[in-house]
């Protein structure tokens, strides 16, 4: 049995994952042997519910557990979450969005990194089945693409760190169809809504933030057509965890270190981008 606590538990990903474990029966060989959050409603609410305890701070499993979830909403507390467990090696489920700040993104990694820490997470919507066919179709049309469109919801205002909080989504979604080669983008806001120019070499894509409920949508533009569609979240959520659980037994990182945080990189970006109206370098990612 794989003891397993969450850190953050104030995120909707922390009941989504209780419920797959105890409710869904998922998977049998995880007990979740405690949660803690900022927010002790949050936690009372999950000993009440499935009866998990609830900790007085987040290192409190130090050395008591085979992995750990960290989904804080605010990304600003993923990597102090993560630093009393980190020399244990013990596998991290991290949420979106990663950190906030480059430079701590940076440091996270480079820490992870030094003492073997297999990771995943990020945002669900790299798990997206429509995203993945999209991408095969890229792949299929090899020099045929001339760009795409994407659009999702975010949250550019809250008490959990401002844009960053929901910002990974859409970015995300760019870079599973894209890949991981922007070299620069502009982005404008206007009351309710940030488009965003990706650069890559040869093509751009644009991504259409809305803040509000809104729906996810993603297309290519190709040179015999454009093809394109909304989509569900359904089952990313699923596959994320299972993720996290083939990490407990063993399996390697699917994603390597500088690639799992490219999309803080990127968000920075559109933030300073908004501000100088101007063209804004991805910059260098490396650990």
């Amino acid at each position: 049995m794989y003891r397993v606590a969450i850190l953050g538990c104030e995120n909707s990903h922390a009941t989504t994952f209780i419920d797959f474990v105890i409710n869904k029966k998922a998977v049998d060989d995880i007990e979740f042997v405690g949660v803690y959050s900022n927010e002790r409603e949050a936690m009372d609410n999950i000993t009440e519910k499935y009866g998990i305890p609830g900790a007085e701070s987040y290192d409190a499993f130090v050395g008591k557990v085979d992995g750990i979830i960290i989904t804080a909403r605010d990304g600003k507390n993923h990597y102090k979450y993560a630093k009393p467990y980190i020399k244990s090696g013990i596998p991290m489920f991290i949420d979106k969005p990663i950190t906030n700040e480059s430079e701590e993104a940076v440091d996270f990694m480079r820490d992870l990194s030094s003492h073997g820490v297999r990771i995943c997470g990020g945002s669900c919507l790299m798990h997206a089945e429509y995203l993945h066919e999209l991408k095969s179709m890229i792949d299929a049309r090899q020099g045929e693409l001339i760009g795409g469109h994407m659009s999702a919801p975010m949250m550019y205002e809250n008490a959990y760190g401002g844009f960053p909080f929901y910002a990974q989504h859409l970015v995300q979604m760019v870079l599973t169809v894209f890949g991981n080669g922007v070299k620069s983008l502009h982005a404008f806001k206007t009351s309710d809504t940030i488009t965003a120019v990706f650069h890559y070499d040869g093509f751009n894509v644009t991504a259409e933030y809305k803040d509000q409920r809104y729906h996810y949508y993603a297309a290519i533009s190709c040179k015999d057509g454009i093809f394109g569609a909304e989509f569900s979240l359904d089952g990313t959520f699923e596959r994320e965890f299972m993720e996290f659980h083939h990490l407990l037994h063993g399996a390697p990182s699917q994603c390597g270190y500088e690639e799992f945080i490219i999309p803080v990189f990127v968000i920075n970006a559109i933030e300073r981008a908004i501000v100088s109206g101007k063209e804004e370098m991805i910059g260098e990612v490396s650990i």
